[in-house]
């Protein structure tokens, strides 16, 4: 089955369908990290307030257009995300100034999220109002939210003063933690779901089952992983410190897994994060 190299959000613009996650990469890499993902092909970047590293991801990515002229700002995808501590509408509208300001050059934010339901209905509405009213000033064009369960999404489809639907949902997703009952949810509302921790932290890359589709394909297992993310329809973001795999992570466009690989990584009865977990928050 043919994959896309990207999707249409609900807001109207195009993610693309791969990205680089930047948590845990040291500020003191991040920049010549983002660069070479770039240059290997990479349009699509992933950070957050609580990674400390948006200014590093920032100035990779102007580093890279000041070398590609042919490349415009609007050919680069990148996000960021609100923390806890920065939500509620006051503290909402402050925050996103601010991550306005840290990237500098890169002028505007392609994607805001929250990056988790933690605080309760009425601070997620009050957050959510803010990053409306973001996008409605040309500081953000799409947002979304990050672990977020049915609930807190049903929650805000109810909230009277919804104007901008939530165009994604990040959450961990792998075949050891498919949430399918919610990606089917989030599917159905037009809520793109994008996986994080694709490469399970590195806890399930010997996998009998797995390592018996990498030797058929002659793919690596985190190439098998992200590809699976892929033919179910997520944009999966593989993070590494290693530039030698940045442009492996990129080569799962040119084959497939076949359906019986599929059923073979599906582990739709397994729960098993690999991350924090808060979908369940009240």
């Amino acid at each position: 089955m043919p994959v896309p190299k990207s999707y249409k959000l609900a807001s109207g613009f195009n993610i693309p369908t791969i990205g680089l996650g930047t948590y845990d990469l040291p500020p003191s890499n991040t920049t010549a990290i983002v660069e070479a993902a770039l240059e290997v092909g990479y349009r699509h970047l992933d950070t957050a307030v609580l990674y400390g590293n948006e200014a590093e991801v920032a100035q990779g990515a102007m580093n890279f257009l000041g070398r590609h002229p042919d490349v415009s700002r609007e050919d680069i995808f990148y996000t960021t995300k609100l923390w806890n501590s920065q939500f509620g509408y006051e503290k909402a509208k402050r925050a996103i100034r601010e991550c306005v300001e840290c990237i500098g050059g890169l002028g505007y934010i392609d994607l805001l999220l929250m990056h988790s339901p933690i605080g309760g209905k009425q601070v997620r509405r009050g957050t959510w109002k803010a990053m409306q009213e973001a996008v409605d000033d040309g500081l953000v064009r799409s947002i979304g939210v990050s672990s977020y369960g049915q609930r807190h999404l049903e929650d805000l489809f109810e909230w009277s003063e919804l104007k901008h639907a939530p165009a994604v949902n990040q959450i961990e997703i792998s075949p050891w933690i498919m949430r399918q009952q919610l990606a089917d949810y989030c599917k159905s509302k037009g809520i793109v779901v994008e996986a994080y921790s694709p490469l399970t932290h590195g806890y399930k890359l010997d996998d009998p089952d797995l390592l018996k589709v990498a030797e058929e394909t002659g793919k690596n297992p985190g190439q098998v992983l992200l590809r699976w993310s892929l033919q179910h329809g997520y944009v999966p973001l593989p993070k590494t410190k290693t530039v030698s795999r940045l442009q492996l992570n990129l080569d799962v466009f040119d084959w497939e897994l076949s359906p019986e690989h599929m059923k073979l990584l599906d582990h739709p009865e397994a729960y098993e994060p690999t991350d924090w977990e808060c979908t369940d928050t009240p």
